[in-house]
């Protein structure tokens, strides 16, 4: 029963003290006045996180075309075609989590943009 208290207790804190959360004017009026662009901060960060996701599919690529070129090159050396393989299936494996961690970031970050208003 002491738990149950606990754990209402605390969701009751934590509930009440998001609400006047909820209704902040984040004041994104002085932006334009600056000069430095109009963009929330949330888009800028999608932004960044947008690009820095390409850059690692890049080199992700990069890493999957260096092994094949090793597999080309191994003339037939069973060792070399093995270390080859395990250069793919890791490029394979980061472009896999690469791209997961692009569509949960833009599926995250769309959310809060339609729970926002922005």
């Amino acid at each position: 029963m002491k738990k149950l208290t606990i754990f209402a207790t605390t969701v009751a804190v934590f509930t009440l003290t998001v609400m006047p959360v909820l209704a902040l004017d984040l004041g994104t009026g002085y932006l334009s006045a600056t000069g430095l662009g109009t963009k929330e901060l949330r888009e800028s960060v999608m932004s960044i996180v947008n690009v820095a996701l390409g850059f690692l599919g890049i080199l992700a690529i990069l890493i999957i075309l260096w092994g094949g070129f090793r597999w080309l090159t191994a003339g037939g050396s069973e060792d070399k075609v093995g270390e080859a393989k395990k250069i793919i299936v890791a490029g394979i494996i980061g472009l896999v989590i690469i791209l997961s961690a692009l569509a949960i970031t833009t599926f995250v970050v769309s959310n809060i943009l339609t729970a926002t208003g922005a």
